[in-house]
């Protein structure tokens, strides 16, 4: 079962010819960003490699990592980047259960008071033009938080989001199905 996928850097939408109706279909890249902006994608990529420094450095667990950077992938509906966190975090022994839960993570049970306020933070800095992160949000994530670990966090949730903003517009990477 093939898929055939019609690109065109003029046109806005997608045009996908499935061989059957249940082929996947995928939209059309519109940029290969690596391609014609390589030292760009470089330099975001050296910010990414930074911001896994400072949570290195602040101690923070990798399964909150990826969380957080699955949290702001949702919201920025980069399925590259849910599909990229959600194995990674998996990877690093999160359980499968929680990680279908991020997205409703106000409602669920399975997120402790550290997660949330985490969460909480992603949120409002991700919709950081509908919200200006609140007082009482930066307020939880510092209690929550050591000053370290708080930047950290933020480092992490600036690059997941810049690294979004370049996939969800570019349409640059896609995720495989695997086996």
């Amino acid at each position: 079962m093939t898929t055939t996928i019609t690109e065109s850097r003029t046109e806005p939408a997608a045009t996908a010819v499935a061989d059957t109706p249940t082929a996947p279909v995928a939209p059309a890249r519109r940029l290969d960003l690596d391609g014609v902006a390589p030292a760009f994608v470089r330099a975001v990529s050296a910010l990414d490699d930074a911001a896994e420094a400072e949570a290195d450095r602040a101690g923070l667990p990798k399964s909150l990592r990826e969380l957080v950077r699955l949290r702001a992938s949702q919201l920025n509906g980069c399925s590259y980047c849910v599909d990229l966190h959600s194995r990674d975090a998996l990877d690093a022994g999160e359980h499968v259960q929680r990680l279908y839960a991020v997205a409703v993570w106000p409602e669920s049970n399975f997120f402790t008071a550290r997660e949330r306020a985490a969460f909480t933070l992603v949120d409002a800095v991700t919709r950081l033009s509908e919200t200006h992160v609140p007082d009482d949000v930066w307020r939880e994530a510092s209690t929550a938080f050591s000053d370290d670990e708080l930047a950290a966090l933020l480092a992490l949730i600036v690059s997941v989001n810049a690294w979004n903003e370049l996939a969800v517009s570019t349409r640059g990477w896609r995720p495989k199905l695997r086996g």
